[in-house]
């Protein structure tokens, strides 16, 4: 164990050699990555708008709804399914570029999540009416077929003797 653990402080001493770092740092609490407070001034605006990487005119808060969206960019909800798949993309399983601000959601509108964007096939009323329409024919079928007594019959239980006691709870003499 000594061998180990001073094996992790020697390689702590060389950037190059990976093999042995336990863990990276990449910031130390979740707050770290959170949003600032909601800009009141034209000064903190101004901030928040170069910190996202915006042009002053561009950057639009968040409305402040009071769920902690904070100073993030209102950025127009784009599914990444309903954006152009053949254009040079700098990160190509998410179809974004770098640098380009992300929706609050963002994790909700991938490729392989919602389309928010896509127009349902069918109507909510033709859906609705297709399940209805499926449940009403299996309970339908049930009741008809349990009034009727359709199921498999039963047959009494079938003894050799009737009236004969095939058991008994007497010790053999």
């Amino acid at each position: 164990m000594a061998a180990i653990s001073r094996g992790i402080l020697i390689s702590r001493q060389y950037s190059g050699l990976l093999g042995l770092q336990t863990t990276r740092y990449a910031g130390a609490w979740n707050k770290d990555w959170m949003p600032g407070p909601y800009p009141k001034t034209e000064e903190e605006r101004l901030r928040a708008a170069r910190k996202y990487g915006l042009r002053p005119d561009e950057y639009k808060p968040v409305p402040d709804d009071g769920l902690g969206a904070g100073d993030y960019p209102d950025v127009p909800l784009v599914s990444a399914e309903s954006r152009n798949p053949f254009t040079n993309w700098d990160y190509p399983e998410h179809r974004r570029n770098f640098g380009e601000p992300l929706h609050q959601n963002f994790d909700i509108y991938g490729l392989d999540r919602i389309n928010e964007s896509q127009e349902p096939r069918f109507s909510s009323t033709h859906q609705f009416l297709s399940f209805a329409s499926v449940m009403a024919f299996f309970i339908g079928t049930y009741y008809f077929l349990e009034n009727r007594k359709m199921h498999w019959p039963l047959m009494p239980k079938q003894f050799p003797n009737e009236g004969v006691a095939h058991y008994t709870f007497e010790k053999p003499e």
